[in-house]
């Protein structure tokens, strides 16, 4: 009597080889702690500039700075995983300043700053439009500043009247949406009236600019 053939087990599901897009870490891209892990919380609303958009965008911003960041004086108001932060100050930035509002990502981004020595990082609980206010009231202005908040909260739309006081002439501004910022005449709303969009591109939902004042 023939043998039945022997059923096959089920195939196990394939898992993506690369992950999802956010996965639990990121890596610093360039400069003196190029290839340095960065971890990622699970805190809600944490959502890290992909190693492929870092990696654009500091190539823009090496073009206009020519290559230099000795003197660049650095604010990340929504530092988060501190991906966009320690990347500059990897890159040798004279300071760079983070600030957070959630406790678990500040003390995560402190033991980052210690592991890694990094003695021209800042690191501040605060909420980020009072931190802009204050240095607007000092008088205090920075050469570059990353803006990655949350998106659907208005934040761009608050921060950014802020930054024409406390951004140096020629300075440049990074910011991510989920809204591209490049509007037809006659569309463009206040608070981005002061602002020119000179690089800018989209990964996935994502939209990233870099943006200087417009000249007078």
């Amino acid at each position: 009597m023939p043998k039945k053939p022997a059923s096959k087990a089920a195939k196990p599901a394939k898992v993506p080889v690369h992950g999802p897009q956010h996965s639990n870490q990121v890596r610093i891209i360039g400069g003196a702690w190029k290839r340095t892990p960065l971890p990622v919380l699970s805190a809600s609303g944490l959502r890290p500039t992909p190693d492929r958009v870092r990696e654009t965008v500091f190539n823009w911003i090496n073009h206009q700075r020519d290559g230099y960041w000795a003197d660049a004086q650095v604010l990340d108001l929504f530092a988060g995983s501190g991906a966009l932060g320690f990347e500059a100050a990897s890159r040798g930035a004279q300071s760079v300043t983070m600030i957070d509002t959630v406790v678990p990502v500040v003390r995560q981004l402190e033991d980052i700053k210690a592991k890694l020595k990094a003695e021209n990082v800042q690191i501040m609980r605060a909420d980020a439009l009072a931190v802009a206010q204050s240095a607007a009231a000092r008088g205090q202005k920075y050469d570059l500043i990353f803006l990655d908040p949350p998106y659907q909260q208005e934040f761009l739309e608050r921060c950014l009247p802020l930054c024409t006081r406390i951004l140096k002439e020629g300075g440049l501004i990074y910011a991510e949406s989920g809204l591209a910022l490049e509007f037809d005449d006659g569309d463009v709303p206040e608070w981005m009236a002061p602002w020119e969009v000179i690089r800018a591109d989209k990964a996935g939902m994502v939209f990233y600019h870099l943006l200087k004042h417009k000249a007078p």
